[in-house]
């Protein structure tokens, strides 16, 4: 049997962080180019790709589950069982990718109005969405395969690949945008149709690492066939996280229906404080996949204590560096805002709601350290059951009565945000250190080698290491 492998987990972090940071960089790309166009196409871009977040969440149902079920196969040297949850995560995908993209792309209208967007908005909005769209189905492979090569600890390969498809997606969209000579270019559709065909390029070179660093070949069936038995335990987790991931954007839409309901200069400031936001929390992000990985690992094993530790130290890095980027960006927001807008209303407000994010900053780090943390023992069901309660009336009734009833506007909003990322934090403190997740790791490492066993035989376990 091989040995689990030590838990490094900078080692390990950089890399998604790495990722993260690219994926931030190309949609910060296209939010500057939507802005130079007007804030209304700004408002536009950050809406739609807000409702394409939330459908992409159902693919997190199948990538969530597979990573964990995998990492805690592979800490038992149950490799078997591991490729086999890999095949059958395409089937999902396919299914799951297909349901998602008609959905966007027969509804893109209704979806905007339901978020009260207004008519410009709509109206710009409509046609980038249904283009989107199109690359739904290729965002559900990568999401899949990318999460098994990472399962694997081979962060670094799926880092140069998301490296290859960003710069794609990069190299495509500025004169897909902006038209090149005398073609004016497509304006915000142009930015979708760069991101499927970079998507189309990551499907492939996930292919090529599953063949080469894996020893993973996919057959047909594989990308159509559904199953349900190895899939099982996958969806027993992914699931409720998905389920907390969910209730999560349910959330956030429904305030930032309240902020659209606000007018288009405060939806335009709330999107610029978003997007600064995200740099904030990429670090802390990076360390709790990281440490989701590593954790499965050692509950594979059965090295429970090393997990305590591992999570513990995960959350004394997150706090300490998340504080230090949150006031870095906060105290230079008056000149970073100006990337996008040089309204002084604008970045006089969104420089507030900067500097409410640093108090926000320990709480986030609290909830997305230990929730990924839980996930990764099998202790999937308590995020999502006090998480949703929190998420729908701290945080989307927070945001009504602070911003529209009590007056407070964005800032009321900002305030109701912060509110529920402490609130979720200090319940997943008490759930993590008050051992809450024991019983669930401890099963989970009992079935993976009862599977193991009953494929395998009591003595051998046949092993094929990347």
């Amino acid at each position: 049997m091989q040995a689990p492998p030590r838990p490094r987990l900078v080692a390990v972090a950089w890399p998604l962080m790495a990722e993260l940071v690219l994926g931030f960089g190309v949609g910060l790309l296209g939010l500057w180019l939507a802005s130079r166009e007007s804030d209304v196409a700004s408002a536009a871009f950050a809406m739609s790709n807000n409702v394409l977040g939330a459908f992409f969440l159902l693919f997190r149902i199948v990538s969530m589950g597979v990573s964990v079920v995998i990492t805690q196969n592979l800490g038992a040297g149950h490799r078997d069982g591991a490729d086999r949850l890999a095949r059958a995560s395409l089937g999902a995908s396919t299914w799951l990718g297909l349901l998602a993209a008609i959905v966007v792309f027969s509804g893109a209208g209704p979806l905007l109005s339901l978020l009260h967007a207004p008519g410009p908005v709509r109206a710009l909005g409509q046609p980038y969405l249904q283009v989107l769209a199109l690359a739904l189905l290729l965002d559900a492979y990568n999401a899949s395969m990318s999460a098994v090569m990472r399962a694997h600890l081979r962060t670094r390969d799926a880092m140069f690949n998301i490296l290859a498809m960003h710069s794609v997606h990069l190299l495509l969209c500025l004169p897909l945008m902006g038209g090149v000579g005398r073609w004016p270019g497509l304006g915000l559709p142009g930015f979708a149709v760069a991101m499927a065909i970079s998507r189309l390029v990551g499907v492939s070179a996930h292919l090529w690492l599953w063949k080469r660093r894996l020893a993973l070949v996919p057959i047909a069936h594989d990308w159509w066939r559904l199953h349900r038995g190895v899939l099982g335990p996958a969806v027993h987790i992914g699931l409720p996280g998905a389920a907390e991931s969910i209730a999560y954007r349910l959330a956030m839409l429904a305030s930032l229906t309240v902020v659209a309901g606000m007018g288009t200069a405060s939806l335009a400031t709330h999107t610029y404080a978003s997007q600064l936001m995200t740099v904030i929390v990429l670090f802390t992000v990076s360390i709790a996949f990281a440490g989701e990985i590593l954790v499965g690992h050692l509950v594979g094993a059965g090295k429970l204590h090393q997990a305590n530790r591992m999570v513990r130290r995960s959350l004394y890095i997150g706090w300490g560096v998340s504080f230090l980027i949150a006031v870095t960006a906060a105290s230079t927001a008056h000149w970073t805002l100006r990337l996008f807008t040089h309204d002084p209303a604008i970045i006089a407000s969104a420089t507030t709601l900067l500097w409410i994010t640093v108090a926000l900053e320990p709480g986030r780090t609290c909830n997305v350290v230990l929730v990924n943390a839980l996930r990764a023992t099998g202790d999937a069901r308590f995020p999502v059951m006090v998480g949703a309660v929190s998420m729908l009336v701290v945080m989307a009734g927070g945001s009504w009565l602070l911003g529209r009833h009590f007056g407070l506007g964005l800032v009321g909003v900002w305030i109701a945000y912060a509110a529920d990322e402490w609130v979720r934090g200090l319940l997943m403190v008490w759930r993590w250190f008050g051992l809450g997740w024991v019983g669930t790791a401890r099963a989970a490492r009992r079935r993976v080698v009862q599977q193991r066993r009953s494929l395998n035989g009591a003595g051998s376990v046949t092993s094929a290491s990347p």
